[in-house]
């Protein structure tokens, strides 16, 4: 009984002061490899706040990248540009709605109309301008001026297709085939060979070389954008200037 009793202490006093699992005999017990948990970081609002992750900082997002659609073009859509007995039917007219950099330094949407066959070297064009940030006032169809080529210009109106003549001349104009682009026509006018021009807020423009927002001088990176897809600049010409205009055919 005595040694009974004797054996029950030695087990009582193992499980009070081993946790319940005995090392075999031989071995001793091997260090745990587990981390303590992390204590809790403390924040200015008190002991045993964690403290939030930091907010990423926002990122600052450039302007939209250049767009454009291309798509036929309604009859209602030109009541004042074109008529029958125009050289090019409606149906051979294209819409281009694109996006263009503003004299505001941002992005916008214009709409110009062309001839179907130049819709990729005139798109091909103006995503040069517009990577280049080259201001353009504003790109509205010269419809929107009831067809008037005067009070389109005067507004600083970029315009491709009108069914109209040559200025000074009977002949069709290339516009009027939709082969032609007017870009930013106050700051760069259509001059006389005498140094004339016929709209007052276009004057101050009537020279080149000249520095200023939106105007294109001979060689520039603008003349060089038409160039690369084979059109001509009016501002090349001898004698009169159209430093506004280029086409496919040059003239």
């Amino acid at each position: 009984m005595k040694g009974a009793a004797t054996m029950a202490f030695v087990v009582l006093a193992s499980l009070s002061c081993g946790g319940g699992q005995q090392a075999p005999a031989g071995s001793s017990a091997a260090p745990s490899t587990q981390s303590p948990p992390a204590a809790p970081t403390s924040s200015a609002s008190g002991a045993g706040a964690t403290t939030p992750a930091p907010t990423p900082s926002p990122t600052r997002t450039g302007p939209p990248p250049f767009t454009a659609k291309v798509t036929p073009i309604a009859r209602k859509r030109l009541p004042y540009s074109w008529r029958p007995g125009c050289p090019v039917s409606y149906r051979d007219l294209r819409l281009i709605t694109m996006t263009y950099w503003g004299f505001d330094d941002r992005a916008h949407t214009g709409e110009l109309v062309v001839r179907k066959t130049v819709t990729d070297d005139v798109v091909t064009v103006f995503k040069k301008l517009y990577a280049m940030r080259y201001p353009i006032r504003q790109m509205r169809l010269v419809d929107v001026y009831k067809g008037d080529d005067y009070d389109s210009i005067d507004a600083d109106n970029t315009s491709a297709f009108n069914c109209r003549a040559a200025t000074g001349s009977s002949n069709w104009s290339n516009h009027a085939y939709g082969e032609a682009v007017d870009l930013n026509p106050r700051e760069n006018p259509y001059v006389t060979a005498s140094g004339g021009t016929a709209h007052a807020n276009a004057k101050k423009y009537a020279h080149r070389p000249m520095r200023g927002e939106g105007v294109i001088n001979p060689g520039d990176r603008v003349v060089r954008a038409f160039a690369s897809v084979g059109w001509g600049w009016g501002g090349s010409w001898s004698g009169t200037k159209d430093y506004q205009h280029f086409s496919r055919s040059g003239r």
